[in-house]
């Protein structure tokens, strides 16, 4: 346990602390590195950190973080619209887009099936997506989840809620991604790969 002398500094250390894999030496150096920046700095930082949590919303459409109404790639008229990618999380999102092997759009469902963590369907943004498959433009739906259990539980139970339309086509990434991985631990190559060699979906 770390011993400070001043309790302002035990205080922003506790708060930095409370982020995903940041311990109390992280969490220190953190602030240790603001009281070094001149308060303009301080005060730029903070204001970022204010509007962050103000004004960023949920996408309308696919539920993915945004600006406004719609997300910049929803609203980015080279993007693919006939081309849905079912992703669980917005982390999943950034991980494919970095890839650059895929032009479509997305849909984000906010989580997956998992009983025993209390997620049911309800839960998820699934209604919505049954929405935009419905749509006779949709051409491709492509289940991009977590090669986990509760990733192909999600994506069958979706699976059969889809309309069967000949020209709609369900795939799912290629192999390669090993069992039991989130997406956003994958390298981008191997998940580029994926992306572009997807096959399809089959119970």
């Amino acid at each position: 346990m770390l011993s400070l002398s001043s309790r302002l500094v035990e205080k922003a250390v506790e708060q930095f602390a409370t982020l995903p894999g940041i311990g109390r030496k992280t969490a220190l150096r953190f602030v240790l590195q603001m009281l070094r920046r001149d308060k303009e700095d301080v005060e730029t930082f903070l204001e970022a950190i204010r509007q962050l949590k103000e004004s960023i919303r949920e996408c309308a459409r696919c539920h993915n973080i945004s600006d406004g109404e719609r997300c910049d790639i929803c609203s980015d008229p080279k993007r693919d619209d006939t081309t849905i990618c079912v992703v669980e999380n917005i982390q999943d999102v950034i991980s494919i887009e970095s890839t650059g092997q895929f032009k479509g759009v997305y849909h984000v469902l906010g989580g997956v099936i998992s009983p025993m963590d209390g997620v049911g369907p309800s839960d998820l943004h699934i209604a919505t997506l049954l929405q935009r498959v419905e749509a006779p433009a949709t051409r491709e739906v492509i289940f991009a989840l977590g090669a986990t259990i509760e990733g192909d539980t999600t994506a069958y139970y979706i699976y059969k809620k889809f309309p069967r339309r000949e020209e709609l086509v369900i795939t799912t990434l290629a192999k390669g991604i090993a069992v039991g991985n989130d997406l956003e631990y994958i390298d981008e190559l191997t998940l580029g790969r994926s992306i572009v060699n997807r096959i399809r979906f089959t119970l």
